[in-house]
């Protein structure tokens, strides 16, 4: 397999800012190969072939993903999952975690996977355009777009800045708004359907003390989800959220901290805590959500659309 490189891919001239894919900007260093994959059916619905069946033919449509949030945690479980499914990811991320994208796509190519980088803020509604137009302009579509990007304060509601609510909205709530616009324009213009799936989390279905703004976060995306479900269904698009519970990632380290320093309890204390309400009796793991992704991504969820999909091991029963 030849190596073939992205290389300077932007916005159309009449949209701001740029997002680039790996080759030349602030990613770079991956490779590319065809996705092996089959022409989706008429409801747009992915179909992936196994990889054995795979082809270079140029009329083969080539079935994509995009993962946001994809350096750790979650969406690194999503796309080594989805990769492992048949589709091409675009994994994507703050230019800071470049090395961590890096390691990923590395990693996903080792596996026998295809793969790409890229660099992007998904509050920033022209660099999520930029990232989705040259996704689609390089791979011939998008078919799956995965919002996982997101960022959780812990503080009570009388102790919060305005600044630090303002900014949980803009990461897990406008920026699930930026991905899922740019995809489902793509999608409609690809004229094949696609899947829209995003992260919410238990805290959209119950809050918590500390969670003020997490909570009210998810719960937004959840309601903004639902809307876009009944908005997008004549397109042969769906759209549908998975709620985690709690999961092993730096996210669940950063709240801990945040508990454990305010009460003076001993690290790890948090998580501890939270696992004696969970059914199954351990704390969960990036796979468990990916498991969950891979089946909204399939063929096997086309009838499914505006649900949020709780992930959680038993913690909440509702």
């Amino acid at each position: 397999m030849g190596e073939v490189k992205i290389t300077a891919i932007t916005e159309p001239p009449e949209v701001g800012g740029t997002a680039t894919l790996a080759g030349g900007g602030p990613v770079s260093g991956a490779e590319d190969a065809r996705a092996a994959a089959s022409v989706a059916p008429a409801d747009g619905v992915p179909a992936p072939r196994p990889r054995a069946e795979a082809t270079d033919t140029a009329e083969r449509i080539q079935h994509s993903a995009i993962i946001t949030g994809a350096a750790s945690g979650i969406g690194r479980a999503v796309a080594i999952r989805l990769a492992a499914d048949g589709f091409v990811v675009t994994v994507a991320d703050l230019p800071s975690h470049r090395t961590d994208l890096e390691h990923l796509v590395d990693h996903i190519i080792e596996a026998g996977g295809k793969a790409y980088p890229a660099a992007v803020d998904v509050t920033d509604a022209h660099l999520v355009t930029a990232l989705v137009d040259g996704h689609a302009k390089v791979l011939g579509g998008l078919d799956v777009m995965v919002a996982n990007a997101g960022i959780a304060i812990t503080a009570p509601m009388l102790e919060m800045a305005p600044e630090q609510f303002e900014r949980t909205l803009q990461v897990n709530t406008v920026g699930v708004f930026n991905c899922y616009q740019a995809a489902a324009r793509a999608m409609i213009a690809g004229g094949r359907g696609g899947r829209l799936i995003a992260a919410a989390s238990v805290s959209a279905h119950r809050s918590g003390a500390g969670q003020g703004a997490y909570s009210a976060s998810k719960f937004a995306v959840r309601g903004f989800n639902q809307a876009v479900a009944l908005e997008l269904a004549e397109h042969g698009i769906t759209a549908n959220v998975y709620s985690p519970g709690v999961v092993r990632t730096s996210m669940t380290d950063g709240i801990d901290e945040a508990f454990t320093a305010r009460r003076g309890t001993e690290p790890g204390s948090k998580p501890t805590a939270l696992r004696n309400d969970i059914a199954l009796g351990r704390l969960e793991e990036p796979e468990d959500v990916a498991g969950v992704v891979s089946f909204l991504a399939s063929a096997d969820a086309a009838y499914v659309t505006g649900q949020s999909i709780i992930v959680d091991g038993g913690m909440y029963l509702g």
